[in-house]
């Protein structure tokens, strides 16, 4: 099976998830595919460069999701 680089997973999720929420008119839903993406990059963070390279990417997909909010209230 062909690996899925972690990069590609997070940005899928934090494009994917405003995606979701945008088409469903359900953000709660938008969350739900932002997380599992996340989730899934923050396992293959820690499985190839350890927990604090992990926990260091993770914070910056949060901050990612966080500072998207101000940019989607603008459209």
């Amino acid at each position: 099976m062909a690996k899925v680089p972690a990069a590609a997973v997070a940005a899928s999720g934090l494009i994917g998830g405003y995606g979701v929420a945008r088409w469903t008119g359900k953000r709660p839903l938008g969350g739900v595919a932002l997380a599992a993406a996340g989730s899934l990059a923050a396992y293959e963070w820690n499985r190839q460069a350890g927990p604090r390279a992990a926990a260091g990417l993770t914070a910056a997909y949060i901050a990612a999701f966080a500072g998207s909010h101000p940019l989607a209230k603008r459209t």
